[in-house]
């Protein structure tokens, strides 16, 4: 019997090993290391035949099915040159190709260049609509995503024309996208580019195992100590676009035999002054990423992260100011004791620590538990003016003070201002201003100094706008095989948020004491001037002193809890996917000061507004032959109001947006691609409709009606809801293999971004107690500013097989927009201060005013190259970008002013040869560079 049982299993494993008889094998090593070489992918053009090398570097091909003749194996890793080494594959024959040297090249310049224009566009402003193009840095095989993250980028162009906010960035799986905009602050993990390279990037809202996704895709970047290869890097790079200098060092242990594994990295970015005047910059970062392999089934991973950066703002300008300074002025600082000294500048310091726990639960199933912690502070500094004191005037106390706008670039500081009544031009005083501001236009430190010392209290104070938040996020991801043909992927995730935000003040400028009221504060019937100037009644005319709440102090809370299932099938020539998502948000504010406009409405907690959320989407594709295949992706799904746009003036109230509701998204895409031995190509048709968003505005207006009061001007929170967006448009990427060589390259994008309705307008302020509700903005079919909507790229590439490399692009950009103020689309442009019509309105002519202004099209030229040497068992290598060789001058984005917000004033301000309030722009960077010197050990 025993021997019988012999037979039976000696005779299974025989039938077992020729129905899989290996037909290709190899393994894979550096060429100049012999390391083994894990995660490449090793595939058989033309065919579907796809596999992944293990630990010892080794794959293999186990079908009967592989076909025969002659064919070409294509492997590609990361760090690595891509091979293609033609095989002839024979009938019944074992082919094993033994060692295949891996030739390394450069590390991964694609992230070089990316970083630069990330951190260059995620810290100028404060409300950036930066689109997450991190993710497609890691899409190297897709021609358009490259086009856009590495040519298109320079200039706010937005794949698809979404914003951040629709992308969704995760680390070790945990969501890192901010409550209170929506959009990921890449600067928390900026200048670690070299533990940031092991990501997975999913395009749009195809399949990710760790997110239900978003319109603009999901990044998940790993940073798991085990991940990283044994070895290290330091490099040293010289730019003149964010940054002039940038220090590098990373090292990882790589799997140790006590099942230890760490990595480290830390760098160093700076400038006392980058492109644009006055913008300094100064960013640390530091990482450390430690891993305990316990057995075959568990691991514990820590990471953790800090990257403390300040960066110089650089402000809008005019085209008077443009003209008279250039493009790369800016107003924002001046000389102090003979050194720049920038008013509004951007600090962050947030720690980010994670613990990742990693189950394989079986050979089938396997749990990711993850916790993060993130705490720290962001600050926004400026300049207060409004600083007072109190005095006895007539027998009565009042506030008196109050210093004039310091901005060299203030409207009544300019020429224009002195030549803005026709019949009594001042020639004179317009040429004195205009010598002056040609001649100094800078910020006047010293004036502001001297100011605080003779009044004797402080009039100027540089202040700061806080916001210390800490953040807890929980989350557990399953992965299970349910047979050979589908996978299931779910999570479970719960975030917290507390935000204190409240001003404060940085440097007294020479002053010792600053009352805490606001002294453009008006009185009214209701109330006294005494009152309403208050910043908090509790504690009326407070004097305050540096780093201490003012103006506003308040806290955010954000809860949510968020589910996804997702079911994954693979077939032969079909693969699909089902995906549900469920969510439960809660918001609420609470006021820790009683303001003296809002008496009844400041203090203590808000409502709790609640939203809960689903979505579903599809998709599948189809391998019509090796050659040619069809994608298809479609979704619908709601999503919360970011926590900015849910209380419409948060610094003073707890006001909540009128008939706010969750936003309704629609998105279809299809997909067409070709791949050969030589050519690749990919088009993709998109349609999005977004529905029911929320915007919320803070500028100063003039010309306003219906306010029930004499002034027609106030600063106010212009509240824009039930917005309906529409983008639909063309992608085209294409690439063609010449030689082993040389490589060209087109990409191209056809988009129409517009808003798709003309939704509801009302303001609020400080000023009036009431809404003041403007109806409808005749937005519809207006073009949705954020870049240009078409772009066209072509392209080369040489690859030297003696490590150096060489790559052009020439990149045409079409149809950017300006901005356009909703006010100005109001009834109100149609009515005087009095709320009646305006006479001689002529609507020929304000249809003309009210054409949104299209930026000139222009071109622009990129090059990349590199070499790298081995010397004594080290790379040693260089590499260089140059943009915008031939320093085209040309505008990435602009907005209307609203300060003429009726037919009449706007009219007037137009006539004149340098309108006093007309659109501010953003200028690009012109000619710059980035040069690189690296070693890896």
């Amino acid at each position: 019997m025993k021997f019988f049982f012999f037979l039976l299993i000696l005779g299974l494993g025989l039938s077992v090993s020729f129905a899989q008889e290996i037909s290709l094998r190899g393994k894979l090593v550096d060429a100049q290391t012999y390391k083994e070489l894990s995660r490449a992918k090793v595939l058989i053009e033309g065919s579907v035949f796809e596999t992944i090398s293990d630990e010892q570097g080794e794959f293999i091909f186990l079908s009967e099915e592989i076909p025969l003749g002659e064919q070409v194996l294509k492997i590609i890793l990361q760090d690595y040159k891509e091979l293609r080494l033609p095989i002839i594959i024979e009938a019944e024959a074992i082919k094993n190709l033994g060692l295949i040297l891996m030739p390394p090249i450069l590390a991964d310049y694609a992230n070089q260049i990316s970083t630069i224009s990330l951190s260059d566009a995620e810290l100028d402003e404060d409300e950036a609509h930066i689109d997450n193009l991190s993710g497609l840095l890691q899409a190297s095989r897709d021609v358009f995503l490259n086009a856009a993250a590495f040519d298109f980028s320079q200039t706010f162009f937005r794949p698809r024309g979404l914003d951040s906010e629709h992308g969704k960035v995760l680390i070790n799986g945990i969501e890192m996208n901010k409550a209170y905009t929506g959009r990921p602050q890449w600067s928390n993990w900026g200048g670690l580019n070299d533990v940031q390279r092991n990501q997975v990037f999913s395009m749009g809202l195809s399949p990710s195992p760790v997110s239900f996704g978003g319109l603009a895709g999901t990044t998940n970047i790993v940073m798991r100590a085990s991940k990283y290869a044994k070895g290290g890097k330091a490099s040293i790079a010289a730019a003149n676009r964010s940054y002039n200098g940038r220090l590098m060092a990373t090292y990882g242990s790589g799997e140790l035999k006590n099942g230890w594994a760490y990595a480290i990295s830390a760098s160093r970015r700076f400038a006392k002054e980058a492109f644009i005047d006055g913008t300094l910059y100064d960013a640390n970062a530091f990482f450390l990423s430690v891993e305990k392999t316990f057995n075959k089934e568990h691991s514990l991973n820590f990471t953790g992260f800090y990257t403390p950066n300040i960066r110089g703002k650089s402000s809008p300008n005019t085209a008077e100011v443009f003209e008279l300074k250039g493009r790369k002025y800016n107003a924002y600082w001046g000389y102090q004791d003979g050194k720049m000294r920038n008013s509004r500048v951007r600090e962050i310091k947030e720690p980010i620590l994670m613990l990742n726990h990693f189950w394989e639960f079986s050979a089938e199933i396997s749990i990711n538990n993850n916790f993060a912690f993130q705490f720290g502070k962001t600050g926004n500094s400026r300049i207060d003016f409004g600083g007072t004191r109190m005095a006895e005037i007539n027998g009565q106390n009042s506030y008196v003070g109050g210093g004039t706008n310091p901005d060299p670039t203030y409207y009544q500081k300019l020429p224009s201002y002195y030549l803005r009544f026709s019949d009594n031009p001042n020639y004179e005083a317009a040429y004195l201003a205009q010598q002056d501001f040609k001649d100094n236009g800078q910020l006047n430190w010293e004036q502001l100094y001297n100011a605080n010392n003779a009044a004797g209290y402080t009039v100027y104070a540089l202040a700061e706008d806080r916001n210390d938040d800490i953040k807890l996020d929980f989350n557990s991801i399953i992965s299970a095989k349910i047979n050979d043909n589908i996978d299931l992927d779910g999570k479970l995730a719960f975030s917290y948020l507390n935000s204190h935000n409240f001003a404060s003040i940085k440097d007294m400028l020479g002053g010792n004491t600053f009352l805490d009221v606001d002294f453009f504060a008006e009185g009214d019937e209701q109330t006294s001037l005494e009152d309403r100037a208050q910043s908090d009644l509790q504690n009326p005319n407070r004097s305050v002193s540096e780093n201490k709440p003012y103006k506003y102090n308040f806290r955010l809370y954000a809860n949510s809890a968020k589910a996804f299932a997702q079911m994954n099938f693979d077939y032969d020539r079909l693969d699909f996917y089902v995906g549900i998502t469920a969510s439960q948000t809660a918001y609420q504010r609470e006021g820790l000061f009683q303001n003296g406009n809002f008496p009844d409405n400041s203090l203590g907690k808000s409502e709790q507004l609640n939203f809960t959320d689903f979505g579903g989407k599809l998709g599948a594709n189809y391998k019509l032959t090796a050659k040619h295949l069809f994608g298809f992706n479609a979704a619908w799904y709601t999503k919360p109001p970011n926590l900015r746009n849910s209380f419409s003036n948060s610094r003073q109230n707890n006001d909540v947006v009128v008939s706010l509701a969750s936003e309704q998204i629609q998105n279809i895409d299809i997909s067409y691609r070709y791949r050969s031995s030589t050519i690749k190509a990919r088009l993709s048709a998109y349609y999005t409709q977004i529905k029911d968003a929320t915007e919320i505005s803070f500028y100063y207006a003039d010309g306003l009606s219906g306010l029930g009061r004499n002034s027609t001007t106030a600063f106010v929170q212009e509240v824009l809801s039930g917005i309906d967006k529409q983008h639909l448009g063309l992608e085209m990427g294409v690439e063609a293999q010449l030689t082993s060589a040389i490589k060209l390259k087109a990409a191209a994008a056809l988009g129409q971004f517009v808003y798709s309705n003309s939704p509801e307008l009302y303001l609020t302020s400080d000023d009036f107690n009431e809404i003041v509700d403007y109806g409808t903005s005749y937005l519809k079919n207006y073009r949705i500013a954020g870049g240009p909507q078409r772009a066209a790229q072509i392209g080369f590439e040489y690859r030297d097989p003696d490590y150096w490399w060489f790559g052009t692009t020439i990149n045409f950009f079409f149809q950017a927009f300006l901005d356009v103020s909703p006010l100005t689309r109001t009834a109100n442009f149609l009515n005087d201060s009095d709320g009646l019509p305006i006479l001689n309105y002529d609507a020929s002519i304000a249809a003309n005013l009210l054409k949104q202004e299209q930026f000139k099209d222009y071109m622009l030229v990129n090059a990349i190259g590199g070499k790298s040497w081995l010397v004594k068992g080290k790379f040693i290598g260089f590499f260089v970008s140059l943009n915008n060789i031939f320093d085209k001058l040309y505008k990435t984005g602009g907005f209307e002013q609203s300060r003429n917000a009726n037919y009449r004033t706007l009219k007037q301000d137009r006539e004149r040869e340098n309108p006093i309030f007309g659109p501010k722009y953003w200028y690009g960077t012109g000619a710059s560079y980035f040069a690189m010197i690296y070693v890896r050990f």
